[in-house]
């Protein structure tokens, strides 16, 4: 499990598991994510693209797709259970809770003006009119904007760096506690991702929020997080303050993400091994044992038949390996 021992729990996740329905098959999306996240504290979510960040983002929010066939675990958000609460209890949670989106265009109604947009979670709370304009104008300020920059526009007539500014207000603009950031900068040109970045840490700051940032880009997570949650095939392979795992990574997954960060001299990378297997696994085959296993070069026989749980490395992070790397 993730933790954090210097701050009170905002957030504790338990044995999270979601599965979809693939064809004649199920998808076990996320397998037994178990996650703490303290208040002001961001943690940073990464691995390849389909390994479940972005449906654990989801599920801790209650926003999974229609496919989804089962759930199960324990979300605990503020103190309360919220793992089977009704619509209309979510409905009070969810003002606590917010999402940025990938594609903020995508999540926005292009027929709509942008102060309506970013005042429609105050809608749906019942806020009242005034009320309503009033933390509109504060989030659009927050995020560098002001009313005049937007009134009578549309989501189309701004550029994707302003989009994203647009989707942070609208999350700001219910005074959240926690924010889900999924992949917020993979869209944008590297320059608007450093404004984007650094909007973001000043508003964490100056809110204490916490923050879940889900991304595939290390560099970037490396530089917005406290601690880091390494998933592959819906699993949490490694967790930890940022430090150690960057710099002495336990498992070889972990290995396999930082040697594929490029580098700008090539001549001043660090060999910390041979080259993983590239094959990549089938949660829809793999029942048992380490799903990592067939891309891995220390895999054994007990790797094929008992799943690795999280413990202690000798680094100071906790790994999910039967053979950890040493450092």
């Amino acid at each position: 499990m993730t933790t954090s021992s210097d701050a009170p729990e905002l957030l504790r996740v338990q044995d999270l598991t979601v599965v979809f329905q693939r064809g004649h098959g199920r998808l076990k999306a996320v397998a037994g994510v178990s996650l703490d996240l303290a208040h002001g504290e961001t943690l940073g979510l990464v691995g390849e693209s389909g390994c479940g960040k972005t449906t654990t983002g989801r599920a801790i929010l209650r926003l999974l797709p229609k496919e989804t066939i089962a759930t199960s675990g324990r979300i605990e958000f503020d103190g309360q259970d919220i793992t089977n609460l009704s619509s209309g209890g979510m409905r009070q949670v969810r003002r606590k809770m917010q999402m940025i989106f990938q594609d903020p265009l995508s999540s926005f109604n292009p027929r709509r003006l942008v102060t309506d947009i970013v005042g429609e979670g105050l809608v749906i709370q019942g806020l009242p009119r005034k009320q309503i304009a009033e933390r509109v104008d504060v989030a659009l300020t927050d995020v560098g904007m002001s009313r005049e920059m937007v009134q009578g526009r549309r989501p189309h007539q701004f550029s994707g760096g302003q989009c994203q500014r647009l989707a942070i207000a609208r999350a700001l603009a219910l005074e959240p506690e926690l924010i889900v950031c999924d992949e917020p900068v993979a869209s944008l040109d590297v320059s608007v991702q450093a404004q984007v970045i650094n909007l973001l840490q000043d508003v964490r700051a100056a809110r204490n929020l916490s923050l879940i940032f889900i991304s595939h880009d290390l560099a970037v997570v490396r530089n917005v997080s406290d601690r880091v949650a390494v998933m592959y095939m819906g699993r949490i392979v490694e967790t930890g303050p940022v430090a150690p795992v960057y710099a002495t990574p336990a498992h070889p997954y972990t290995r396999l993400l930082l040697d594929a960060v490029p580098i700008p001299d090539p001549d001043i990378r660090i060999e910390v091994g041979e080259a993983l297997q590239p094959e990549v696994s089938s949660a829809l085959t793999l029942s048992q044992g380490c799903p990592f296993r067939p891309r891995c070069d220390r895999a054994s026989d007990q790797c094929a038949t008992v799943d690795p749980v999280l413990a202690p490395a000798t680094t100071g992070q906790q790994v999910a390996c039967h053979h950890p790397l040493q450092p």
